[in-house]
């Protein structure tokens, strides 16, 4: 069995959608941010989630990481488009978008102190992240722009990873109104059942 160190409201939503749209059964271990527990330590150095044991005992943290490797694991299920089909680039492309752009940006904007070692230049860190993540939320915008699902055609884990970044947009924990694409993929996206499941845990929206 899979074990997910998780927690509500985290990025450890895209493990356990992952491995739901896989169909495999798995625990999850709550922690909180920072925590001391030695085996969480073991696992996530960092002490951040997700972080995936895999039933063989091996450990990786790294969302799209865990996402990768439970679609090769799965290829039937619906977390990616498989090899050689038509929404594999997309796929690829946005979910390492996502995760190289946007998560690094957004966190930026929470952990300010972790980017500044001056206590008066934390306002300026918050201000430059939210221009960075608004201007990546446009590119994705646009590429939506006449397709239902990032992937193109086919729903994939790269659609509740946007929904998930796209709620924790800096004060408004919703899309802007001006990213209209991404706001009607949000809500088709809100509506799959594995993720309006999950979010009664999570709570996003």
């Amino acid at each position: 069995m899979y074990t997910v160190y998780s927690r509500p409201g985290s990025g450890g939503f895209v493990a356990e959608a992952a491995l739901e749209l896989a169909g495999q059964p798995y625990r999850t271990v709550d922690e909180k941010r920072g925590s001391d527990n030695p085996e969480f330590v073991a696992v996530s150095p960092l002490r951040q989630v997700p972080a995936l044991v895999l039933p063989d005992g091996v450990s990786l943290t790294e969302s799209a990481a865990i996402i990768l490797l439970l679609a090769e694991r799965h290829p039937e299920s619906a977390i990616a488009p498989p090899p050689g089909s038509p929404g594999r680039v997309d796929f690829l492309r946005w979910l390492q978008f996502m995760t190289a752009t946007l998560y690094p940006a957004l966190m930026r904007y929470y952990f300010c102190q972790r980017s500044t070692t001056d206590p008066n230049g934390r306002e300026a860190v918050k201000a430059a992240a939210i221009v960075e993540s608004d201007r990546h939320f446009a590119i994705i915008d646009a590429a939506l722009s006449g397709r239902p699902w990032m992937a193109g055609s086919d729903f994939s884990m790269a659609d509740p990873y946007l929904a998930m970044l796209a709620h924790w947009v800096p004060d408004l924990g919703r899309p802007r109104s001006e990213w209209a694409n991404i706001v009607a993929h949000n809500e088709r996206t809100k509506a799959h059942p594995v993720v309006a499941r999950l979010n009664e845990r999570h709570r996003f929206w």
